[in-house]
Order: structure tokens, then sequence, then C-alpha cells
């Protein structure tokens, strides 16, 4: 005679399956929203990085000479709608991999600056910045992903 019910065995499997399945459905309807600021805040460390090492290896003497077209990759540029290169982020229609580009995502950056990095990536702000510079990252539910950039160069997650 077998007893009514279920065993152990099987009621922690069925909690093991259900418990999968509301995990995975619950990341659908939370959304890109919640993961996009931290996605933007480890892209947006790469490319200033990115940017900061081609300014290291360029060699080039005067950034800021108008007459250099190519410096525009070597300097990064924060506005409220693109954190990258000035060549990226002025740039329309075109991809870089020196800006912070994510799909269906609302993101702001601020505040608005332009950094340059001398021949051994120390950051040169040309504005009105504080060592260390902040970028803050905000996402449509005004969360902050905040970026810094130390005197030495160190980009970081602060």
């Amino acid at each position: 005679m077998r007893p009514n019910g279920f065993t152990l065995v099987e009621v922690i499997v069925v909690v093991l399956l259900l418990a999968i399945l509301a995990v995975y459905a619950a990341s659908k309807f939370i959304g890109v929203g919640a993961f996009s600021g931290f996605a933007a805040q480890d892209q947006s460390i790469n490319v200033i990085r990115q940017i900061q090492l081609g300014r290291m290896q360029s060699n080039i003497e005067d950034i800021n000479d108008p007459s250099c077209t190519v410096c525009k990759h070597y300097q990064l540029s924060v506005t409220n709608q693109c954190l990258g290169s000035v060549a990226a982020c002025t740039a329309s229609g075109e991809q870089f991999s020196d800006k912070v580009l994510l799909d269906n995502t609302e993101l702001s950056f601020s505040p608005s600056i332009q950094v340059n990095f001398d021949l051994l990536g120390n950051p040169i702000c040309t504005g009105s910045c504080t060592a260390p510079i902040t970028i803050d990252i905000t996402n449509q539910f005004g969360d902050k992903y905040p970026v810094c950039i130390n005197s030495q160069g160190y980009v970081y997650d602060c």
C-alpha cells in the first residue's frame, strides 16, 4: 500500500523549480533599466581608459592644437547625452568604440566637462574640476553611478 502525499525529495524539487521560474519571471518584469546603470558605469570606465591609453601612446605635443584632427580622439568629452572622445560625441550616425552606447536606455552624464590627458595619463580638466574628477551617470529612475578619475589618472567607480 502506497502512502498518500509527496516525498521530501519531490517537494524540494518542485520548490526549486518554482524558485528558478520566479527569478526568471522577475527579471523580465524588472527590465533593463535596473541594470543599465551598472553597465554604463563599467563601459564608461573602459571608454575613459581607452581614450587615456590612446593619448599616452600618441606622442602629440600640443593636444589643443586646432589643426590636429587626430587629437579629438584623445580628448574626453562629457555632455548630458554623451561620454566619449570629442570625435565620437560630435560625429553623427557613426559608430565609435570610444563612446558610451547602450541600447534602449535613458542615461544622462554630468557635469559637462572636457578632460585632456598628458603623456603620462594624468588628467587635465579644461573647466572647473577638482581632483578627483567625478562624472555622474544617472538612469531614468534617478539612480546615480559615479565614475572618478584621480589626479594620477586612475579611473574607478566611486
